[in-house]
C-alpha cells in the first residue's frame, strides 16, 4: 500500500502530504459535521502531527465549542475558497484530522467506524463489518 498520499483544497491554494497510515478514519454523523460540510456525515482520517505537511498560504481558523462535550473543535481552512483541509480536537490536540473529501484519492483509506450515529440521517445504512457508535 502506498505510504504516502496528497490533497488540498478546492482552488488548489494548499496542498497536504499524509505519510503512512491513519491511526483512524471514520464517519462522523454528528450536526456539527454535517453542517460543516453540507452533507449527510463528514469522512476523516486522523494522522500523528509529524505525518502532515502542510503548504501555501497561512490557513484560516474557526474554532467551535460543542455544546453537549464542551470541548472545541478547530477548523483549518483556505481563506481563499473556504475548503477545510486540517481538524485539530480539544481532546488530543496532536492529531490532525483530515477531511477524506480534500483527499487526491478519497477512497485509498477504509472508513472502519461511524460516530455520533444517534444524529445519522435514518437512510444511511451502516456496514456490517464497521464499528458503529451512538456518540465519539
Amino acid at each position: 500500500m502506498n505510504t504516502s498520499n496528497e490533497g488540498g483544497c478546492l482552488c488548489g491554494a494548499i496542498r497536504y502530504q499524509v505519510s503512512g497510515e491513519p491511526a483512524l478514519v471514520q464517519a462522523c454523523h454528528c450536526k456539527f459535521c454535517q453542517k460543516r460540510t453540507g452533507s449527510a456525515f463528514a469522512t476523516m482520517a486522523a494522522f500523528k502531527e509529524e505525518q502532515v505537511v502542510i503548504s501555501g498560504p497561512p490557513l484560516c481558523e474557526y474554532k467551535h465549542q460543542s455544546d453537549e462535550s464542551q470541548r472545541w473543535v478547530c477548523c483549518h481552512f483556505c481563506g481563499n475558497c473556504g475548503t477545510t483541509v486540517l481538524i485539530t480536537l480539544e481532546r488530543n490536540p496532536s492529531v490532525r484530522v483530515v477531511p477524506g473529501g480534500t483527499l487526491d484519492n478519497p477512497g485509498h483509506f477504509r472508513i472502519t467506524r461511524h460516530i455520533w450515529t444517534r444524529s445519522a440521517h435514518d437512510w444511511i445504512v451502516f456496514p456490517p463489518d464497521s464499528q458503529v457508535r451512538e456518540k465519539a
